[in-house]
């Protein structure tokens, strides 16, 4: 049993570089379920209706967000019923759309779990307290359980691991989007990494134009932050999973430029 995870996809620059990996990456690693992160899709801010199917026409079955979520205004006409979509579990109650879903591929229910933290970003629901909730119900039908961990602070990302050992497949973090070499499977059997980074333009940061990131940090001014063209690079991770447990057996990171041979 293996899933995919791709990290934030960012903009136009990041569909084109799914589009053109994912095709490959079924064929090299041939994953049961795949599952990307959505957030940023729509020109580096929240994800659009038309987007989401495009994901899903090529191939994907679930896709989390983040602190983007609402950015796009017409994510409110169609996050209610697109049951594939998870925004934050830990959002106030009575917010549209939902945090969890189950995603079944063939005779195999996964679970999808997307929590947002609280450190450097607003002040939520505690996502431990609702990460306990969901994973009980999750548990009743599937052991295939995916936590994608929305956060800032990389410290936070390992205490929800820790937090979730042993009761969930994978803990995945998001939204730093840079990729970090921390991979390992936790004492209980939890698949962990602080961050599966992104996909996107590579010579920008974070997937945004260089001189307007700088020109705020040098300043201290407000600046308009605008995707970056160019070439790509992609963030991914494969975890196979123990068909018996649901717990993981082992990481593998993927990390490619749009130049590199790693297919021919």
């Amino acid at each position: 049993m293996k899933l995919l995870f791709i990290g934030d996809i960012v903009g136009s620059v990041g569909r084109k570089a799914l589009k053109t990996v994912l095709p490959r990456l079924k064929m090299k690693y041939n994953p049961h379920w795949i599952v990307v992160n959505g957030e940023n899709a729509a020109a580096g801010r929240g994800i659009t209706e038309t987007i989401t199917k495009e994901f899903f026409d090529m191939g994907v079955h679930g896709i989390t967000m983040g602190n983007h979520t609402w950015d796009q205004k017409d994510i409110f006409e169609f996050i209610d019923r697109e049951k594939r979509l998870v925004r934050p579990a830990n959002f106030p109650w009575g917010t549209p759309g939902q945090g969890m879903t189950f995603i079944k591929v063939k005779d195999k229910e996964l679970a999808i779990i997307n929590l947002q933290g609280r450190t450097f970003l607003p002040p939520l629901d505690c996502p431990f307290a609702k990460a306990d909730e969901l994973v009980e119900e999750a548990r009743k039908r599937t052991p295939y359980i995916f936590v994608d961990f929305h956060a800032e602070a990389t410290s936070e990302k390992l205490a929800m691991g820790w937090h979730l050992d042993g009761r969930v497949s994978a803990v995945v973090g998001t939204h730093t989007h840079v990729q970090t070499h921390d991979e390992r499977l936790l004492p209980q059997g939890t698949a962990y990494l602080t961050d599966v980074g992104m996909v996107g333009p590579m010579n920008g940061i974070l997937g945004m134009e260089r001189e307007a990131v700088l020109y705020k940090f040098q300043t201290q001014l407000p600046a308009r932050f605008v995707v970056d063209e160019g070439k790509w690079h992609f963030h991914a991770v494969c975890i196979e999973l123990n068909p018996d447990t649901g717990l993981g057996k082992k990481l593998q990171l993927i990390r490619m430029e749009e130049d590199d041979l790693l297919f021919e």
